[in-house]
This record gives structure tokens, C-alpha cells and sequence, in this order.
């Protein structure tokens, strides 16, 4: 018997030190035995990505099959680890897409708003005989001024591009500005609902082949216990 470094250190007496000494070198000495773990990567637990690049959950059919195909065979506790890392991971998915639906939706109507009032003032150009016009527009948070528009002879107005940046088009260039970023953000808006129904489908996944691996492992262990039962692994 070697006793452990801890041990050694509670005895007091000095007629044992020396002994103690070479039990504590032998047992630091000893080799510790290291689990044998399995490789296991995201590409395992997962089957190809959808159109922009997000992975597909890969639902396990037979449990026990998907574990021996590790060498060595992966746990039940190193599976369920691995898809509450990928569940972890669909669920920032879903945080930063629910984030850009909200700002899409906002931006969307936005621009509409703007390519109407752009349409108003081109037709009034268009028009010689339209008398000038008044607007009302946003000073501060809830303030506003209003101002007199020469509709025929104006031809130019200044759009907001972000970051404190406003740049002067004229109304042509200003149409073909805004209904590009129309398009643009209807076609994210659009992707953004699709991707937010895969991210969702893919907790789902997850969390049903958790469960399973986990109802896999409770069925293994308890047939393992029945008197001549066999050791290997149950499929679900």
C-alpha cells in the first residue's frame, strides 16, 4: 500500500520522516492512467450547412451505432456534451437573427416611406405649374421645423447613409439609391426569417437526440444490471 502525499504530510512524528519521504516519491512517482477520450468535432454532430453557411443538427437514428463508430466508443455524457455545445451555439444563432429581423423590420418600411416622398417631389418638379410647398421636418427626438419647397426648382435632395454621413443625389440617383437598399433589405429580411425557421428546427434536433442519448444510456445501464445481461451498448 502507498500512502498519498496528504497522508505523509499529517504525520508528525520524526522517527517516520524519512520512511514517509520515499512513500510520497513513490507515489509521486506513479504513472496516472488518463482517460481514453474520442476526437470528436462539430463536423460529427452535424451534416452540411444551409445556404448561408449556419449547420444542420445531425439527428442520430441508432445511438449505440453513433457511439461505437468513435474509437473509442464516445460516452453518453461526451454526446449530450457535444450537442449542448451546438444547441449553445444555434441559440446565439437565434439571439443575433431575432436582433437583425427587428432592425430589418424597422429599416424596410423606412425606405418605403422615402421612396414615396422622393416619387412626390420628382412628380412636383414635373410638373412647372406646382406652387411651393411646405414641409415639416425632424430637427430632435419629437422636434420639428417646417420648411418652403420650390418644387420646380429644386432637383437635388440629401439622403442619411449613417455614421453622421449625408451625401446630396439628385432625384434619379436617389431613386435608384433607395429602391437598391429596398430590395437589398427585403431580400435579408426575407433570408432572415428562413434561416430564424432552420435555427429553430435545429434546437429541436438537438434536443430530441439529447434525449435520446440520454434514454439510450438509462435503458444500457439498466439492462447491464439484469442477471445475464450483455454489456454492449442498446440501441434506440
Amino acid at each position: 500500500h502507498i500512502a498519498s502525499p496528504t497522508q505523509n504530510l499529517n504525520h508528525s512524528h520524526q522517527t517516520h520522516h524519512h520512511h514517509d519521504h520515499n512513500k510520497m516519491s513513490a507515489a509521486a512517482a506513479e504513472p496516472k492512467e488518463e482517460e481514453d477520450v474520442p476526437n470528436m468535432s462539430l463536423l460529427d454532430i452535424t451534416e452540411g450547412d444551409n445556404e448561408r453557411g449556419i449547420p444542420k443538427a445531425k439527428f442520430i437514428d441508432d445511438v449505440g451505432a453513433f457511439s461505437t463508430s468513435f474509437q473509442p466508443p464516445a460516452s453518453p455524457e461526451l454526446l449530450i456534451g457535444a450537442y449542448s455545445d451546438l444547441m449553445n451555439k444555434y441559440r446565439t444563432y437565434e439571439a443575433q437573427l431575432n436582433q437583425r429581423q427587428l432592425r430589418l423590420q424597422e429599416k424596410v418600411p423606412e425606405l418605403e416611406k422615402s421612396l414615396s416622398l422622393l416619387r412626390t417631389l420628382m412628380e412636383k418638379q414635373q410638373n412647372p405649374d406646382s406652387e411651393p410647398g411646405v414641409a415639416r421636418y425632424s430637427l430632435a427626438d419629437n422636434i420639428f421645423a417646417q420648411a418652403e419647397l420650390d418644387y420646380p426648382g429644386n432637383q437635388t435632395v440629401n439622403l442619411w447613409l449613417g455614421a453622421n454621413v449625408m451625401l446630396e443625389f439628385t432625384y434619379q440617383e436617389a431613386l435608384d439609391f433607395l429602391s437598391q437598399n429596398q430590395n437589398r433589405a427585403k431580400t435579408e429580411l426575407d433570408e432572415t426569417k428562413i434561416d430564424l425557421a432552420f435555427v429553430r428546427d435545429q434546437i429541436v434536433t438537438s434536443e430530441v437526440t439529447m434525449s435520446r442519448i440520454f434514454n439510450w444510456d438509462v435503458r444500457r445501464k439498466r439492462n447491464s444490471k439484469q442477471p445475464g445481461a450483455s454489456t454492449n451498448a442498446v440501441s434506440t
